[in-house]
């Protein structure tokens, strides 16, 4: 029977076991770049992240609560939280964001975006107009 379907694969052209493999590694290959590649690459940025929080900075946990580092031991963060300084201490996995860093980013990304607008502008001469001149 196992002969009989080996040999009628070939009769019929022998392509299309390889063509279904070959369409099975093309699927894994778009799964891998658009799915797993992304997560691992967000996975490593989030423990970069937490691993370099440091004392004053100011986080969000998972749950949403929001405070300022006061004490970072290898696995926990103690933070506070409002006016009334109440001190929570939670595991570094539990730290969601890092309120400082992202704006931190935020605010270069926004320099660098100017910088960019600024330079294009020069180029195309829309700062070398004689509009203002002789006034």
């Amino acid at each position: 029977m196992f002969f009989n379907v080996l040999t009628s694969g070939a009769a019929n052209g022998g392509l299309g076991g390889m063509s279904s493999i070959l369409f099975l590694v093309i699927i894994f290959v778009v799964f891998y770049f658009f799915l797993i590649r992304p997560e691992n690459k967000r996975k490593k940025q989030l423990n970069e992240m937490r691993s370099n929080i440091s004392l004053g900075d100011e986080i969000v946990t998972i749950g949403g609560i929001m405070g300022k580092v006061v004490q970072v031991t290898e696995d926990t963060i103690t933070f506070e939280t409002g006016e009334d300084r109440v001190r929570l201490q939670v595991t570094k996995w539990a730290i969601s964001s890092n309120v400082r860093e992202e704006k931190q980013r935020a605010e270069q990304e926004a320099a660098a975006r100017a910088a960019k607008s600024k330079k294009k502008a020069k180029t195309s001469g829309e700062e070398n107009s004689v509009d203002g001149e002789g006034k």
